[in-house]
Parts: C-alpha cells; structure tokens; sequence
C-alpha cells in the first residue's frame, strides 16, 4: 500500500494546494498553473498506462516471427529429407549450417520486434516527462519577478507589490508545485522497466529539487528582511 506512488493521492494533494492558492491569489496566473496541474494529476492514471501498454501488434509479430522459424525449419528437414538410419557426418553439418543461418536472420527480427516495443514505450514516457519538465520552468517564470529586494521598487511597476506574509506564501506554493512536477514524473514511470526513462524521471526530480532549492533561498531573504524591519 505504501511502496508505491498513487493517481488519487497525488490529484488530492494538487486539488488542496490549489484551493490555497485560489483562496489567497483569486485569479492569478499561478491558480492557473495549479489547475492545470490538478488536470494533468487527475489523467495520470490514463497517462501512465498508455506509456506501459503493450502493443499487440508486435506482439503478434513476434508470436508469427517465431512460428515462420519453426516452420522454415521444418521445411529445411523435408527438404533435405535426411536419412537417420544412416546418418552421415557431412550432412549433419549441412542441415546444421542451414538451420543456424535461418535461427540468426529470423531470431534477429524477433529481437528487433521485442525491443521495439520497449522503445516505443521509452518514447511515450520521455515525452510526458518532458512536458512535465517544460511545466517546472513555467513555475519557476512565474517567482522569477518576486525579487524580495525589489517587488514593490518603482523600476519594477508591471510587478505587484506583495506583502511579505503573501511573498512568502507564494514562493512555498512553487515549491509545492514543483515537488508534485517531480512526483508525477515519478509516477509515470514507475511500473516501466526502462532504464533511461527512469533517468529522465530522476533528472525531472533533480531539476524541481534545484528549482525549489533557489525558491527558498528567496524565502530566507524575505524572513531575514522581515526581522530586520
């Protein structure tokens, strides 16, 4: 029950941070950036099995891959329509010789089938996570313009200047929404056997982590302002 990540903890925890967020920054473009969250939460389930479906059709190729080898093989002992009562050396040797250049060109096209669906399933998994990760930078764009130094200078008029209780709550709340960027990419591949998509999972963990790390650098600086003051 707890060694693995679940859809509905998850899209629970997006649909209560992003009730915080809306409660304090009605309309703002982070609420938004919630909600889209909460959207991509509620079809991870969805998402995650169509990256591990198997696809039939290549299955079947493998199961008629490998009936072909049987039967060519097959064929081949007909063909040479050996003799077993006397066997001689010779056409052993050249029933094997054919029989091992069959299994080579036939077994290779199997194995290219069978590591094709792997591809394809690393393919739909990359480009989820990818999407995660373009969503990360998104977050951190929208913390980029609360200098806590500056939100309410006259250079910066496009910013709205924000106290620093509301500075400090919106900064965690990227935070928040990184780490569940990161848990989601977690949860996408978490049943997949792949070694370089686990990776890019990983890397889409580590970019959240660094992204949250330079958000609460921020955050110390508006408490260490505020106990100044």
């Amino acid at each position: 029950m707890y060694r693995s990540l679940d859809d509905k903890g998850i899209t629970g925890t997006a649909e209560q941070l992003r009730a915080r967020i809306t409660v304090r920054f009605r309309d703002s473009s982070l609420s938004k950036v919630a909600a889209e969250l909460v959207e991509l939460s509620r079809a991870a389930t969805v998402r995650a099995t169509s990256i591990i479906a198997p696809n039939t059709t290549l299955r079947a190729g493998v199961y008629f891959g490998s009936g072909v080898l049987l039967f060519i093989s097959l064929v081949v002992l007909v063909r040479f329509s050996p003799d077993f009562t006397a066997f001689s050396f010779a056409q052993f040797v050249e029933i094997l010789d054919a029989l091992i250049n069959i299994a080579v060109l036939i077994g290779g096209a199997i194995f290219s089938l069978v590591t094709f669906e792997g591809r394809e399933q690393r393919s739909r998994a990359v480009a989820a996570l990818h999407e995660l990760r373009a969503m990360a930078h998104v977050i951190d764009m929208h913390q980029l313009a609360k200098q806590p130094g500056h939100v309410d200078d006259a250079i910066h008029p496009d910013v709205e200047a924000m106290s620093p209780p509301d500075l400090t709550a919106y900064l965690s709340w990227c935070t928040e929404l990184l780490s569940l960027v990161g848990k989601l990419g977690a949860y996408y591949v978490q049943d997949l056997n792949d070694e370089v998509s686990l990776d890019e999972a990983n890397e889409l963990e580590d970019l959240t982590t660094g992204l949250s790390q330079k958000i609460w650098q921020k955050i110390m600086i508006v408490h260490q302002a505020r106990g100044m003051a």
